[in-house]
């Protein structure tokens, strides 16, 4: 059974430089769980892309696609000859196109993030109730005993208050 090893540091740069410690050790990458943002964590994490954008950029095209589809479809199957103008006219279509792709990017914009903060939560993830007020968390997931005693050792040599069993995780 997967396990995770917890220490609750004082400071937050213990913290980080126990979960720099824990990745050059050959450890997956630690979770950070803190009262505050902590700045330079991306140095040591890693910068992690985020993926909205995308949504947002193909909600957008397919909106846009979809609008001018939905414009043009509507025109060819009720036709409506006035004057010589074609059937297919871009300016008046190029509203509908606009309104649909603002409409679609917003939508998979709200879609994205929910995703992407992993809302609603569906499996249980690592808490320590000290992290919500005043103490700063390293967690990392352990296969067995020998790993977890040896992250133990590097949590506690990088200043960890206690070092605990979070029981199983999914991350």
């Amino acid at each position: 059974m997967p396990s995770s090893a917890l220490g609750l540091f004082h400071d937050p740069d213990s913290a980080l430089q126990a979960a720099g410690e824990l990745m050059s050790a050959g450890f997956p990458t630690p979770e950070i769980i803190s009262p505050v943002p902590i700045h330079g964590i991306e140095k040591v994490l890693g910068e992690k892309k985020s993926v909205i954008r995308r949504f947002t950029f193909f909600g957008g095209l397919f909106g846009g696609l979809g609008g001018f589809a939905l414009a043009a479809g509507t025109a060819v199957l009720y036709l409506h000859p006035t004057g010589g103008r074609p059937i297919i006219a871009l300016p008046p279509f190029l509203i509908i196109t606009y309104e649909m792709t603002i409409l679609f990017g917003v939508l998979m914009t709200v879609l994205g993030f929910l995703i992407s903060a992993r809302l609603p939560a569906i499996r249980e993830r690592l808490y320590a109730p000290e992290a919500a007020v005043d103490k700063f968390a390293v967690a990392v997931p352990c296969d067995d005993g020998e790993k977890f005693r040896r992250a133990e050792a590097i949590l506690r040599s990088a200043g960890a208050e206690e070092v605990r069993d979070a029981g199983g995780s999914d991350t």
